[in-house]
């Protein structure tokens, strides 16, 4: 009983493994460097019908909200110190 136990964990371990091990690396183009296209897509995305196009607008608007935010932390950063008390809400900072 214990060896048919043994067996049957040892063929579902290979059952599980097997996907790992489905892919063996030969269409690399550098060490490292596996990554090709699915097949009836474009080499390189950029200019294709795949390419997002993506707004500068958009792109940057992660970036202007970081740095309101920092501007927003040293006025409460100014603030605290000049008055020895933190104040979250920057609209009850004194503009002095």
């Amino acid at each position: 009983m214990r060896t048919f136990i043994f067996a049957v964990a040892l063929g579902a371990g290979a059952v599980l493994a097997s996907p790992a091990m489905a892919y063996d690396g030969t269409k690399c183009k550098a060490a490292g460097n596996c990554w090709e296209p699915k097949p009836g897509f474009p080499e390189k995305i950029a200019g294709s019908k795949y390419d997002p196009k993506h707004d500068p607008k958009e792109l940057n608007k992660q970036s202007e909200s970081i740095k309101g935010m920092e501007e927003r932390n040293a006025r409460r950063i100014e603030a605290a110190k000049k008055s020895g008390k933190f104040e979250y809400d920057v609209t009850k900072l004194s503009s002095n």
